[in-house]
């Protein structure tokens, strides 16, 4: 052997040895607590930010909402084009991204997705159908799909990332009885996003693997595992943290949690101002609720001051029309409701409707601030003479349950978050009676004239006739005490003090995991 050759054998000898001796790279996993339970893992059967974990990680939309204040981004499409009348939006697709089965996702898959939100009637269904009709959709190419609108719609763009695309070829060949899929999505994944499915138990939550092929591309550094987990009691959760079982859990804990956090070492609080309104939603169809009086008298029986200076130590902000604060369209002049026994007792005394029986209030099980708000609420209304009771169910039971006035219970206080940054996502959906039959319009609100001000607010494409129509309809609703709203929101994110890539938005409350990583 020469010298040449036997230098060469002495370094791959040592590569050798030193790839024998160096420990793999330890793959990394991450554990989130959710306060809701994930029921179902079909993107098309929710519209609400306690499973939104489930559509951010494990499916993509052709334009999405990131950071704060949220920004949209193409995302599946490239680009978009709008034709001169408004009806006509054409998105050109991305080439090459895949699903997690290796198919191309096409333009076909969108048409079909879309068809599947209308075919369910759940989810985004209701608000997408107030602006594209059923069969309207088409793909023109393999790359390029179209969406017809009824009337030109304001909101429709800001609303596409809602359009989670799903694996058409898939999703066909496990269909049951024209269901589109629906009952194996129920516990599968069709998706393309960031992350694949892995395990999933109702009782528990999903475990989800990173999808390595995702068309985004990934930076040197990730979480390999991420786990999304149903832990209902706020203690639980926050001890969880500390001890480092967790790390990750909901931003919108009481105050005296959000102090334990602070203090522990291995533990930071992400502090962003967010757009996620607390309120009451007041069942407008059911005597005596229906009478005016009354619910102004609802109005002014509720602490606001003890509940969010008191109780939650003044980290929130009074919020007292149906728009967040820190949005373009609240009237500004509308100072809303106080705590006054006097004028609730004054206006329950003009009542045509008198109050007979107790009246329900509910409140979401594993969320102490609705249960705090609850009890402030039957606290003020005893005083003024009034009864009530107070039932607590899960999110997703609650959800069934306000979606019919017969169901619904008399008061109902939760927040309605951010599912894109629009004043129709928080005036316009809770209070037009079209919205009627999905969670966020539980008051089912009547009124022509509001609903024609919310129609204006959809049509036009001015920003000034937009913000006028969002003020005048916001001005009936709080004079006709349409729910009771309490504070606009801060979040408080709890994450492990080794995490960094967090990008927070009030859409999806940073729950979006591709860009997060351990420092060490």
């Amino acid at each position: 052997m020469n010298h040449g050759c036997a230098r060469l054998a002495v370094i791959v000898l040592a590569a050798m040895v030193i790839a024998t001796a160096a420990p793999a790279l330890a793959e990394t996993r991450f554990v989130f607590a959710n306060e809701s339970p994930y029921d179902t893992l079909d993107p098309h059967a929710v519209f609400d930010v306690g499973r939104v974990a489930v559509r951010l990680n494990l499916y993509d939309g052709l334009y999405r909402w990131l950071d704060n204040p949220p920004v949209l981004h193409p995302w599946l499409a490239e680009s978009h084009t709008v034709s001169a009348d408004g009806l006509t939006y054409t998105f050109k697709l991305r080439q090459g991204v895949k699903f997690h089965d290796a198919a191309e996702v096409t333009a076909e898959d969108v048409r079909y997705s879309t068809e599947r939100i209308f075919a369910g009637k759940k989810g985004a269904a209701a608000l997408l159908s107030t602006m594209v009709a059923p069969g309207s959709t088409k793909a023109l190419d393999r790359y390029t799909v179209q969406f017809t609108l009824g009337k030109p719609a304001a909101i429709f763009l800001a609303v596409v990332p809602e359009i989670h695309v799903v694996n058409s070829a898939l999703l066909k060949k496990h269909e049951k009885d024209g269901d589109w899929g629906g009952a194996w999505l129920v516990s599968n994944d069709a998706g393309s996003g960031s992350y694949m499915l892995a395990r999933y138990d109702p009782a528990i939550g999903f475990i989800a693997r990173r999808f390595a092929g995702h068309f985004m591309r990934w930076g040197p550094r990730y979480i390999d595992e991420v786990e999304f987990r149903h832990v209902k009691e706020d203690n639980t959760r926050v001890l969880g943290m500390i001890k480092g079982d967790y790390q990750g859990t909901g931003g919108y804990l009481p105050i005296d949690q959000v102090k334990r956090l602070r203090e522990a070492p291995n533990v930071k609080v992400i502090e962003q101002e967010s757009m996620r309104i607390m309120m009451f939603q007041v069942n407008n169809q059911r005597p005596p609720l229906n009478d005016v009086n009354v619910r102004r008298a609802i109005s002014y029986a509720f602490d606001y001051d003890g509940f969010n200076k008191d109780i939650l130590s003044g980290s929130v902000e009074r919020n007292p029309v149906p728009i967040p604060n820190n949005l373009w369209g609240v009237p500004r002049d509308v100072k809303g409701y106080t705590y006054d026994l006097e004028k609730a007792k004054q206006e329950l005394a003009k009542a045509e409707t008198k109050v007979d029986r107790p009246l329900t209030v509910g409140y979401l099980t594993g969320f102490s601030q609705t249960e705090q708000a609850a009890t402030v609420m039957a606290n003020g209304l005893r005083k003024i003479g009034i009864d009530t009771k107070i039932v607590s169910e899960l999110w997703p039971a609650m959800v069934e349950r306000m979606k019919k006035p017969e169901t619904s219970p008399d008061l109902v206080v939760y927040w309605i978050s951010t599912y894109y940054a629009d004043p129709n996502n928080w005036i316009g959906e809770m209070f037009h009676s079209g919205q009627w039959g999905t969670f966020k319009a539980s008051s089912f609100y009547k009124n022509p004239r509001v609903d024609e001000l919310l129609d204006v607010a959809l049509r036009s494409t001015d920003r000034k006739v937009r913000e006028k129509a969002y003020q005048d309809a916001a001005r009936i609703l709080v004079d006709e005490a349409a729910g009771v709203w309490i504070y606009n929101t801060k979040y408080f994110g709890p994450w492990a003090k080794t995490l960094e890539g967090i990008r927070f938005s009030p859409i999806g409350n940073g729950q979006e995991m591709r860009w997060v990583y351990y420092t060490k």
